[in-house]
């Protein structure tokens, strides 16, 4: 039986990217009658918690919705009998993430929060606090659907499938982005089109496109080769070469330069570094600003400039993805998941990212079309591996299995560079990865 009041638990409500999620909430509670909203942070993001809190009150004020917005920093208070717990958490804050993408490029590897070196580092930091927060789903509110968006979303997805009973299913702002890149390249409204994804999160490559119900996949491979606007705010926005886009049969993901661009990619990072430092840096600029704009009592509802923090849509694919859960819509969506054979090429037990069944239960995978050829397979299985070994190097302070992810990763990809990237992570995240330093 459908439940008439919803509780739904924010672990990282002082992030800023929150009220976008008001919003969401605000704009579809006529289909998601949410009661209470728990907005959750640690001590050391009091401050935000309470700007970002006093914005949330202000705007379901404003739309006159019976949301009652609560703040805390007790967060099994917030997760006890939730039925939704949304996951945007930053461990070690921004400061971390501008280490993650400084320590790469000391040794000109790509550095970036999600991909290659930098996501590594995050990953270590931020599994074991995501599991620690399962052991409290799973005590405190068993039957509740864990949503994580924080990155890196597969990896940490992957690591709650292993070590955790919780319901997961990991989600991402970037398919949403591409289905509405796809529709602006070709003049049409969202809802005609129609993609399948393939891959992994940040690694997938969009393999079929139909517009009304017609293929036009080829068709978009030569518009896109030619256009602008195919990625996110935070990757530069560099043309692809056409006779590569034909050959391979699929539009890449917006994270797929760092792969097939590399070169052309760690030359602006390091140009970048020089004129305006790291991207986390640039970010901690647009976040002051935006706190700023946060505080001011007559604001009420989300302003414009958030979508420069690079996290568009995300209030869309979060609200989307918990409406189709609660309203058993039995639509599309592309998430995180367990592979269970979706992908014939990867471990069961692997995150996938591709299209999903939305209902009740979660989400289901929907049968792939795409032969997984050498083209997509060969980078998939060598990132998968990756992924895999990181997972083991942060549940178990493994360095032997950290030493080897990196040493696969393609952006990293020798034994001295790995090992030297990997004893920088751990020395200047010691506080954050206990794991490692315990015996």
């Amino acid at each position: 039986m459908k439940k008439n009041e919803l509780k739904v638990a924010v672990i990282g409500g002082g992030s800023s990217y929150t009220p976008e999620l008001i919003e969401g909430f605000i704009n579809h509670y006529h289909e998601l009658p949410v009661k209470d909203l728990y907005l959750v942070d640690i001590e050391k993001g009091r401050k935000k918690l309470e700007i970002v809190g006093g914005l949330a009150k202000r705007m379901v004020e404003k739309a006159r919705v019976p949301i009652n917005i609560h703040l805390t920093f007790d967060r099994q208070e917030a997760i006890k009998d939730a039925d939704f717990v949304t996951t945007q958490i930053r461990v070690g804050l921004l400061d971390a993430r501008a280490r993650d993408e400084r320590i790469p490029l000391r040794y000109n590897r790509i550095g970036q929060e999600t991909t290659g070196a930098g996501g590594f580092a995050k990953a270590l930091r931020t599994i074991p606090v995501i599991l620690d927060i399962c052991k409290d789903i799973e005590a405190l509110a068993p039957n509740a659907f864990l949503l994580n968006f924080t990155n890196p979303a597969g990896i940490v997805t992957e690591a709650v499938i292993k070590y955790s009973n919780v319901r997961s299913i990991g989600l991402c702002n970037l398919p949403i982005g591409t289905r509405k890149q796809i529709a602006r390249l070709c003049d049409v409204d969202v809802s005609k089109v129609e993609i399948e994804m393939v891959g992994i999160n940040h690694l997938n490559w969009t393999t079929k496109i139909l517009v009304d119900g017609v293929d036009i996949t080829e068709s978009i491979l030569h518009k896109a080769a030619e256009a602008s606007g195919l990625t996110m705010k935070n990757i530069p926005d560099f043309g692809w070469d056409k006779a590569f886009l034909l050959s391979l049969g699929a539009l890449p993901c917006s994270y797929h330069r760092y792969y097939y661009m590399k070169d052309k990619m760690l030359e602006q990072q390091l140009e970048d570094l020089k004129t305006k430092g790291t991207r986390a840096d640039v970010v901690k600029k647009v976040e002051e600003e935006l706190f700023e704009l946060y505080k001011d009592p007559n604001l009420a509802v989300k302003p414009p400039q958030l979508e420069q923090r690079g996290g568009a849509y995300y209030s869309e694919a979060a609200i989307n993805l918990i409406s189709s859960i609660y309203n058993n819509k039995k639509d599309i969506q592309t998430v995180n998941v367990r592979n269970n054979g979706t992908i014939p090429c990867l471990p069961d037990d692997a995150s996938i990212e591709v299209n999903c069944v939305i209902d009740s239960q979660g989400a289901r995978p929907v049968q792939i079309t795409t032969e997984m050829t050498p083209k997509i397979r060969g980078l998939l299985q060598i990132v998968k591996a990756y992924e895999e070994l990181t997972v083991e190097a942060a549940v178990h302070g493994d360095y032997n299995a950290g030493l080897q992810a990196l040493t696969i990763h393609p952006l990293v990809g020798s034994i001295d560079v790995a090992k030297k990237i990997l004893d920088d992570i751990l020395e200047e995240n010691r506080e954050y990865l206990p794991q490692f330093f315990s015996n």
